[in-house]
């Protein structure tokens, strides 16, 4: 059986970047996105070009359609042999230089928490037994450079004056899962890392963003396809690794 991989968010940008590349590497991906219009109509595009994609629906703020992926794989599938948790929102600020920790309101700061990290733990928690099934199974965690709380820390860094309060920190919570999930299955044939795609040219980005979406999902086509005996418990992008 082919590989199965599963990239959440992926209707457009960095996600839908990641599903083609996969599936070009001859992999049976599940294209995951909230919006089904968009993620079928995502999913058809690639299809019609051979590659062997299919939607799911995948919402990160309902945990029902968690529950609802889970019995589609494991009926269709049996197994996942990836999971790329690439979807995420920065909704708080129309720019990255805007230090919001006393302005950003609390729904805001919980509805990117409840899409970038609960619902991204809640999913993986759901899916992973359909990973322990897999010969090599793979999870990518989809994070930023702007966790980096060695960066954020220090005057002169890239990231020093970057404060988008929400979406930081919940990168940061995301860092944390990382480290915990490998340390869980450090003894298993399953590999656990966090992915920074760099500065890309998404609606995310913006247009002053210098990389494009291949570019930006080089990292985590890196790690899903990782051997054996690499990189496990790490925070990188490309082969650079990035102090958590």
């Amino acid at each position: 059986m082919n590989k199965i991989a599963l990239v959440t968010g992926a209707n457009k940008g960095i996600g839908y970047t990641t599903v083609k590349m996969l599936a070009e590497q001859g992999m049976t991906v599940l294209l995951g996105s909230r919006d089904e219009q968009r993620g079928q109509q995502a999913a058809q595009q690639l299809a019609q070009q051979g590659l062997d994609v299919h939607y799911l629906h995948l919402d990160m703020e309902d945990s029902s359609s968690f529950t609802s992926a889970y019995s589609y794989i494991a009926d269709t599938y049996g197994k996942l042999d990836i999971l790329i948790n690439n979807a995420g929102v920065q909704i708080e600020s129309d720019t990255w230089q805007t230090n919001t920790t006393e302005s950003i309101p609390m729904e805001i700061l919980r509805k990117t928490f409840d899409i970038n990290f609960f619902g991204m733990v809640e999913l993986t928690q759901k899916l992973l037994p359909l990973i322990r099934k897999s010969e090599a199974g793979r999870i990518v965690n989809l994070t930023s450079i702007l966790g980096s709380l060695e960066f954020h820390a220090t005057p002169g860094s890239n990231t020093y004056n970057t404060k988008t309060f929400a979406y930081n920190t919940s990168k940061t919570a995301v860092n944390s899962f990382t480290i915990h999930l490998a340390h869980l299955l450090k003894d298993t044939n399953i590999r656990v890392n966090a992915a920074h795609p760099g500065w890309v040219q998404t609606d995310m980005g913006g247009k002053g963003a210098h990389l494009t979406p291949e570019q930006g999902a080089s990292t985590s086509i890196m790690l899903a396809l990782i051997d054996d005996d690499g990189h496990h418990g790490s925070y990188l992008h490309n082969d650079s690794i990035l102090p958590w």
